[in-house]
Parts: structure tokens; sequence; C-alpha cells
């Protein structure tokens, strides 16, 4: 794709998101600072609308309720959560991520592990300390007034039969992904009646989380409540989310959290792309394209080039900013894709809605030799050809050299 020589065209855009941009977060900085004052509406604009702290967004024509880690600042969280004991059960990735951020934020947070397993071991290379804030599963949860269950879902369900009596009325269940619950005829996972069980589901990995916190972004995240039994869920919910690193939280359910977030890895988080641009390629090369030329065109430019635009400025920046060949054929071809692709999508869907995605992972990841035959799928991946090359283009950045 070939862009508009004309950078001073591109600068003016640019220019006007940013001053855009700008004014907007001014405009809600302003909002969280008057967070003690009366509604205050804007009619222009982005519509927004401020009490005490929350934000009603148009999404689209679609009225939201968003909350921010401008709502839960540091102090008040320490006072919200002074006198209880988070233990996080689990130290992968979401463990990690989510646990360093409590832990930063001045929380009293414990890990809960298999005693000299790889997460314990991983566990005490980041500073947490056997006896002190590092126990075995069983003792961590016996300390703790919350239970933040981030084992792996497998995991989850393997070892409910022996957490569940632990949970005691007076605690409360976190989750960071709506499977074991939703999908409990397939788990197991029964969730205790007399105690609240939440969800915060940020979007993106533990390393994300952790990395976005650190530079003092935060993530987005979604919350969701299966029980509240005191009355508060929907607040601990909320304070636990900013606490874990979210920068701003929207609400959903835990059936809505699982269903979308199985078909989006599937779709065109990973599956989809993985497989659009293997497509694009092989054609490529089928057509006497060398592999550079064909990883550059398919896999370079948009990483590096095209998606971060997307991601800062939208698609509708796209195609504003290319040329007028490239946006043609872009407008030609798009609704084609789309109407080949969605019937694909709509199976992806129900596949994960009526839990035949959740059988299908429950039982592979549950094989005592899953490990080796998910590492010999992933040879296969790491010997294409597209990603040997896209190795030694990597090579050719300027900030690699």
């Amino acid at each position: 794709m070939s862009f508009r020589s004309n950078s001073i065209r591109l600068a003016r855009i640019a220019g006007s998101k940013a001053i855009a941009s700008q004014t907007q977060k001014r405009a809600l900085s302003a909002l969280v600072n008057a967070a003690a004052r009366p509604t205050v509406a804007r009619t222009s604009g982005a519509s927004i609308v401020q009490q005490r702290g929350l934000k009603q967004i148009n999404f689209g024509g679609v009225e939201e309720t968003v909350y921010e880690r401008a709502d839960w600042p540091r102090e008040k969280l320490l006072e919200y959560f002074k006198d209880d004991t988070l233990a996080l059960i689990g130290y992968g990735s979401q463990g990690y991520g989510q646990g360093l951020n409590l832990r930063d934020n001045g929380l009293n947070v414990i890990i809960g592990v298999r005693k000299n397993g790889a997460s314990w071991k991983a566990a005490i290379e980041d500073g947490w300390q056997p006896g002190v804030n590092l126990f075995a599963v069983e003792e961590a949860i016996e300390k703790g007034t919350y239970i933040m269950n981030l084992l792996s879902d497998a995991a989850q369900s393997e070892t409910w039969s022996t957490i569940k009596p632990l949970i005691t009325e007076g605690k409360t269940l976190y989750f960071s992904h709506g499977f074991s619950p939703v999908f409990k005829d397939l788990t197991h996972v029964e969730t205790p009646k007399n105690v609240d069980v939440i969800l915060v589901a940020p979007k993106g990995s533990g390393r994300t989380v952790r990395t976005l916190f650190k530079e003092g972004r935060g993530i987005n995240s979604s919350y969701a409540v299966w029980n509240d039994v005191t009355g508060n869920a929907h607040e601990k919910a909320q304070a636990l989310a900013v606490a874990v690193g979210s920068g701003y939280v929207y609400q959903t359910t835990f059936e809505k959290e699982v269903n979308s977030d199985l078909y989006g890895e599937r779709g065109c988080l990973m599956g989809g792309i993985h497989g659009m641009f293997l497509a694009q390629y092989e054609v490529l090369r089928e057509n006497g394209h060398s592999p550079s030329e064909a990883f550059n065109e398919t896999v370079e430019e948009a990483t590096q080039s095209l998606y971060p635009l997307i991601g800062k400025y939208g698609m509708d920046y796209m195609y504003d900013a290319c040329s007028t060949t490239a946006r043609r054929g872009a407008l030609d071809w798009y609704p084609v894709f789309k109407d080949a692709l969605k019937p694909v999508f709509n199976d992806l869907y129900e596949s994960v809605r009526n839990g035949s995605e959740t059988k299908r992972s429950l039982e592979f990841n549950s094989q005592v030799d899953y490990r080796e035959k998910l590492e010999e799928e992933l040879k296969v991946i790491r010997g294409m050809e597209i990603w040997k090359v896209g190795k030694e283009v990597r090579k050719l950045r300027p900030e690699n050299n």
C-alpha cells in the first residue's frame, strides 16, 4: 500500500486528532476533579455525564457506564481493603501481573500455589516470601478474605473439589474469566451460593497488565457479578479492577465475558488473523513474489505501519490517509471479505456458546501429555516459512541495528 506523499496534510490530520484527544482528556480530567459536584452534562462531542466519579458515555448511540482509575485512587483502595487479605491462587500469566500490581499498590496480597513447584519458584524469584506472603494453596485460601482463583481453566476444574469447601461464608470469590462458572456442567465448578462471586477480566495477557501498570497507564477491563450476597459485590469488583491495574472498567456478565473472550481469541485476535496472514502470504509466494516481499506486504507493513495508526486514530483515519488507489481497492473489497467471513464467525460464536470450544479445551488441556502435544503443534508454526522470514525482517528494523 502506498501513502500520500503530502506529509503536511497528514501532519495536519494527526495534529487535529491529537488536539481533539487532548481536549477530551482535559474534559474528562475536569469531570474527575468535579466528582463531588452536582451532575454535569455535556451536549457537544461525546456525551458524558459525571456523577460521583462515574462516566456515562455514548458509544455509537448506546449509553454505557465506565469506571475509571481516578474513581479509585490508591488512598481509597488502601482504606477499602484495609481489613482484607487478597489470596491470589495460581501464579501464571494473570497471577503474575495482577499479584505484583496489587503488591505495588500496597494491598495485603498473598500467593497460593503448590509448594516447590515451578510457580512457587517463579514467585520467589519475583520477591514473594514463603511463610510471609507465599503459601500452599489451602493455607492461602484459609487466610484470605478474597479468594482470587487465577489457576488455568483446566486446573480450576481439576482442583475445585478441594478448593470449594475452603471458601466459607464471609469470603469473596474472584475470577478473571467466566469459563468455569458458566460452563459448570463441563468444569464442575459450582460456586457457593452464600458468598459474593465476582469477575474482573483484563483485556490482555498478565504480562501486558503488568507492563501498562508500570508505565502508569493501565489496561482496560470488564467486570461482572455472579452472586451478590452482601449487596456490595459490584463495588468490590470495581475496586479490585483498579487495584489489579485497570485504567478503565466496563460492566458485562460472566456469560458475555466468556463468550466474547473465547470468540475473540479464535477470531480476529489470534486464530483468524493468523489464518488471514497465511492465506495472503501463500498466494503471494505462489505467484512468484520473494519471501521478503511477501512478508513485508503481509505482516510487516500491517503491524509496523498500519495497525498502530488504526489503534491510535481508527480505521476511518486509515481510509482518509491512504492513496486514492489504495482507498478505492479497500472500499471495494472489505464487503467481499465481510460477506465471506461472517458465516465462519457465526459458526465460531455458536461453537463457543454451545460449549463445544470449552469441551475441546478441557479435554485437550487435561491430558497428561498435553504439553508435549501442544509443543508439536507450536513447532509447526515456528517452522513455517512466513515466521522464519519474519525473524530476519525484524533484524533489519533500525531500532535493532
